[in-house]
Formats: C-alpha cells, sequence, structure tokens
C-alpha cells in the first residue's frame, strides 16, 4: 500500500516514469521537473530511501548541491541500496566538492573505490580525480585518471599503467 494515497503501488511501473522523466529532463524547465518528480515520489512513503534519492538527484541536476546533499544522506541512512547506494555516495561526494567540502567528497569516495568493481567504478574514479585536483593533489588525480583509462585500451595498456604508478612512486 502507498502510505500516502493509501493505494497499492506497482513498482515497476514508477521505475519506468521516473526514468522517462529523466530521460526528458531537457524538455523541462526547472520548476516543471521539480514538480513532475514531486508527483512521482509522493507516490512513496514519505522517507522512501529511493523517493530521497530521486528527490536528491533532482535538485543535484538543477545545480542545488545545498539542497541535494542532506537528502542523499537520508536516503543513505534510510538504507537506500543496490546501484542506487553506490550513485548516491559518487553525486553526494561530487555535490559537497561543489559545496568546498573536498575532504568530505575524498573520504567518500576513497572509501567507495575500496568496494567492489562494478559498472560506476569509473565513475568513482573521475569523481576522485576531480576531488584530489581540487586538494591540490594533481598526481595522484592524473594517475587515477589513467589506470581507469588503462583498463578500456586495447594496446598500450600495460604502459600506461607503469606511467600512472610512476607518477606516484616519489610522493
Amino acid at each position: 500500500m502507498n502510505a500516502r494515497h493509501g493505494n497499492a503501488l506497482d513498482m515497476e511501473t514508477w521505475e519506468e516514469q521516473v526514468e522517462l522523466l529523466w530521460t526528458r529532463f531537457d524538455d523541462y524547465s526547472e520548476t516543471s521537473f521539480l514538480e513532475n518528480m514531486e508527483n512521482l515520489t509522493s507516490q512513496l512513503p514519505i522517507d522512501h530511501p529511493r523517493g530521497l534519492f530521486e528527490t536528491a538527484s533532482s535538485y543535484d541536476s538543477l545545480g542545488h548541491s545545498d539542497i541535494a546533499v542532506p537528502l542523499y544522506q537520508r536516503a543513505l541512512d534510510f538504507k537506500l541500496g543496490g546501484s542506487f547506494r553506490r550513485q548516491a555516495i559518487i553525486q553526494m561526494a561530487s555535490s559537497l566538492r561543489n559545496l568546498g567540502r573536498t575532504n568530505e567528497s575524498l573520504k567518500l569516495l576513497e572509501a567507495e573505490k575500496e568496494g567492489d568493481s562494478d559498472d560506476l567504478k569509473d565513475g568513482v574514479d573521475a569523481f576522485l580525480a576531480l576531488a584530489l585536483t581540487d586538494s591540490g593533489r594533481e598526481r595522484e588525480a592524473l594517475s587515477i585518471t589513467l589506470k581507469a583509462l588503462a583498463r578500456h585500451m586495447t594496446r598500450y595498456s600495460k604502459s600506461i599503467k607503469n606511467y600512472a604508478e610512476l607518477l606516484i612512486a616519489d610522493k
């Protein structure tokens, strides 16, 4: 049952509607997009982690990192799971960096880098490289970027990995 409206919610249909809204993101004004997302998330219980995540992502995508960060944190506190948990970590870390809270961003991303390898690994590396650059650790940032790039190269992969290691060897 939907806690707000008292009727059953088909999560598969709900997810399709959320995906469609994101697909058409550029077709909406900021206000219209937020209203549409609110209409969707209001179908879930108030502290549903997925609803919190989608709301945070909406504000984040519209440049409101200050609003997004506490919403990401609430989604995580309410046990957001699966790949959405990892997306929330990455996106929250990016927002923290945008807010000048680079050390918090680094802490989240460095911990996440130690986690499982999945299709979001390159995302973790990319945002970690940005946070490292903001903190004045450009050689480490370049090393991470080159290692991530090397994973996709058909030639020169070993050489690029070796050069990436040399960048940080004399730290």
